[in-house]
């Protein structure tokens, strides 16, 4: 596989604090990749720097060839980097389906609403996405009155409407129930191959369930890298992540 992205000796400084330190990675085209870690390790920094909300301190950052480092967010954004933040960012007072119109929609305005410009190619695309989300029935529902992660789930499928090579995903499962957070993995895990995904989050299960490769990050650096089942069977992620399993009494 291609290379699409890659975070070279990335390190970030606030006020003498780093919340980077001299981070390493990669990611394939295609690529299906969680990043764990505790409070504290950089998780949130480490996407602010690939979507250009934060310049590195110093290292680069290079997408599909060529550095991005201290571009705008905006124009990240349209080089195909696009984020989902951790709380649902949705239009709650337009339907479902309204939503997906005006992610897919070029230029995005209210008026391909109002007119009804959308080519068949583009109706066609927002009916796939709410397949993709099993919201069909919820079509011309106000986004509003959907559950949690029925929310979680449209703003994913806004996100892939505006069609981004790769898709930051920030704690998409959390406040979520167990099935909606099995939902969510598979919906990640359906999209991956066409697009690529970076996810991050704090529930093992949902990471388990991705069945990708895992990275760590701890004080800002890259900890380790490794299937799930490695990740937890490593002694430095168990001191610093996972915690030490309790003795037993007795």
């Amino acid at each position: 596989m291609k290379e699409l992205l890659k975070l070279s000796q990335i390190s970030v400084s606030f006020e003498g604090f780093l919340a980077l330190n001299d981070l390493n990675l990669s990611l394939q085209a295609g690529e299906l990749r969680a990043v764990i870690g505790p409070n504290g390790a950089g998780k949130t920094t480490f996407l602010d720097v690939i979507s250009g909300k934060v310049a590195p301190s110093t290292g680069d950052v290079i997408f599909k060839g060529q550095s991005i480092r201290g571009k705008r967010e905006h124009r990240i954004a349209r080089l195909g980097i696009g984020r989902k933040f951790q709380s649902p960012r949705i239009f709650e007072n337009l339907t479902v389906y309204e939503n997906l119109v005006l992610a897919i929609s070029k230029p995005k305005t209210p008026w391909s609403l109002l007119l009804d410009r959308l080519s068949k190619k583009q109706k066609d695309q927002a009916d796939h996405l709410m397949n993709i989300i099993s919201l069909q029935s919820q079509k011309n529902s106000l986004a509003g009155s959907l559950s949690h992660g029925q929310k979680q789930w449209l703003e994913i499928a806004m996100l892939v409407g505006q069609d981004p090579d790769l898709l930051l995903v920030d704690e998409p499962v959390a406040g979520l129930t167990d099935e909606e957070t099995d939902l969510t993995a598979d919906l990640l895990k359906s999209l991956s191959g066409n697009h690529t995904i970076l996810v991050i989050d704090h529930d093992m299960e949902f990471i388990r369930r991705l069945n990708s490769q895992v990275t760590v990050l701890h004080q800002g650096h890259v900890l380790c890298e490794g299937s799930m089942e490695d990740i937890q069977k490593n002694p430095q992620v168990i001191e610093v992540y996972l915690g030490q399993p309790e003795e037993e009494e007795g």
